[in-house]
């Protein structure tokens, strides 16, 4: 049996090597590829914008895409401007002027209260009615005030340490002076003890704090109204670049098209001309009556309100020198100097004389005057009542420095001062309030007009530049 062989058949070819990898990440088509192939799209974008741009039509088109972001952006900057100063001036009005009066008011009822307190405490017998409404009035008007100046401590941190040093002293004080009026009606002579360490808590602790408030609150106040009459300095330099582009644009466009003007870049220009003039004269505007207001209002009562400062603490050392009987060397001597930091040395200088020279006329002027002749009395009237004291006439220095029935007495003197200090706090914040109130009123629709202006600008220069690229179609 014989076998026939079979020719071997065809065998497949072992399969070759893979073909390299294209280098840097390339795929076969020449591009790169994957995350690497993302990366390169900003430099294809930036080549394909330059390649556009080597042709008229596609200058055209970076012209316009350039100018329509920059007046939206200069649009958005400057209204946003407009409308945080608007903000702030409406803050400085609505909170931070109220802030500051009241943080006043807890210093004036607080050393109010310390003098009326001595004042109670010197007359014989029953305490008078009026002097205990006048000093739980005082005490009540100051926790008031301290709660609506202590409102923003946790947003003003120099804020905080005063009112807690306030709110932890305040009953201790009172505590005390109800103390001493126990003794007193008792007859006890260490009543006078508990009052002048009640007084002294007052001055050493009490009002520094009170004071150092009411600094916090106006160094803040004026702080925001220079912040609402600042210079809106990118605002300006995007809508004068804005200007310049839309003149060099136009300038390019009549050499090109031998057109000599182009409708929508000019009514673009003429949108922008008009949000910097009218910007410029309502910003000009508000400036000066916001700076009047500070000027002419906040810094005026800041002036009186030292002065009035130096009023109520000199009253304070007059009733406490009577209060030691004998041993209020020391009260004596801080009378001085308060009295002549509020009228100077013979009459001359001090803060109710800074106070003439910054209110030369009006209202505040008549207040003011009040007062200096107020501030006269008094002191000729304290000089009774030391010459009485000095002289072994304790009951009748007391009756004329305490009774308000005495004509050429000291009380009604200093309230008369106090009350005319008072009235022209009121005329100055009066002035500040409808200043800055007119500044705001400046401000009046022109956060939203000069949005409107901006969508104006960029419209006409979409406008008119499409109107030239459709002649190339």
């Amino acid at each position: 049996m014989t076998s026939t062989a079979t020719a071997p058949g065809p065998t497949a070819p072992a399969p070759g090597p893979a073909p390299p990898s294209p280098p840097d990440g390339r795929d076969r088509a020449g591009g790169r590829s994957g995350l690497l192939g993302l990366l390169d799209l900003p430099g294809q974008g930036i080549r394909a914008i330059i390649r556009s741009a080597a042709t008229t039509p596609g200058r055209l088109t970076v012209i316009a895409v350039g100018l329509v972001l920059l007046a939206l952006v200069a649009g958005l900057v400057a209204t946003l401007s407009v409308q945080n100063r608007d903000n702030t001036i409406t803050g400085v009005i609505d909170h931070r002027e109220p802030l500051a009066a009241a943080s006043q008011q807890v210093y004036r009822s607080l050393s109010d209260a310390d003098a009326t307190a001595a004042s109670a405490f010197l007359s014989i017998g029953t305490e008078p009615p009026e002097l205990r409404q006048r000093y739980e009035r005082d005490i009540a008007e100051a926790g008031a005030a301290l709660a609506k100046a202590a409102s923003d401590s946790g947003d003003v941190a120099d804020a905080a340490g005063p009112v807690d040093v306030l709110n932890q002293s305040l009953p201790v004080y009172t505590g005390l002076v109800e103390t001493a009026r126990s003794n007193n009606r008792l007859g006890y002579p260490v009543g006078a003890s508990y009052l002048r360490e009640a007084s002294e808590l007052m001055r050493a602790k009490i009002l520094p704090a009170a004071q150092d408030l009411y600094r916090v609150d106006t160094e803040k106040l004026i702080e925001e109204q220079d912040s609402a009459t600042g210079f809106p300095w990118l605002a300006v330099i995007l809508m004068v670049a804005l200007l310049a582009a839309l003149v060099v644009a136009q300038v390019y466009l009549t050499r090109r098209t031998n057109r000599l003007l182009n409708v929508g870049l000019v009514v673009a220009t003429a949108a922008v001309v008009v949000s910097l003039l009218w910007g410029s004269v309502a910003l000009i505007v508000q400036g000066s009556l916001v700076g009047g207001g500070q000027d002419d209002g906040s810094h005026r009562v800041d002036v009186l309100v030292r002065a009035r400062i130096a009023a109520l603490q000199a009253r304070a050392d007059e009733t406490l020198t009577l209060v030691a009987r004998g041993d209020g060397a020391a009260y004596e001597k801080d009378f001085g100097t308060n009295a002549v930091q509020l009228a100077g040395a013979d009459g001359q200088g001090g803060l109710l004389a800074e106070a003439r020279s910054l209110i030369p006329d009006g209202d505040g002027a008549k207040k003011v005057a009040d007062a200096t002749k107020a501030a006269n009395d008094w002191f000729q009237a304290h000089k009774q009542v030391r010459s009485r004291d000095d002289s072994g006439q304790y009951q009748e220095a007391v009756d004329l420095a305490v009774l308000e029935d005495k004509t050429d007495g000291s009380a009604p003197a200093f309230r008369r001062l106090d009350d005319s200090l008072q009235d022209a706090i009121d005329v100055g914040r009066q002035e500040f309030l409808d200043s800055t109130h007119n500044g705001d009123r400046a401000l009046t629709l022109l956060a939203p007009g000069l949005a409107v202006l901006a969508i104006v600008a960029a419209a006409g220069v979409t406008m008119g530049i499409r109107e030239r690229l459709r002649e190339y179609r």
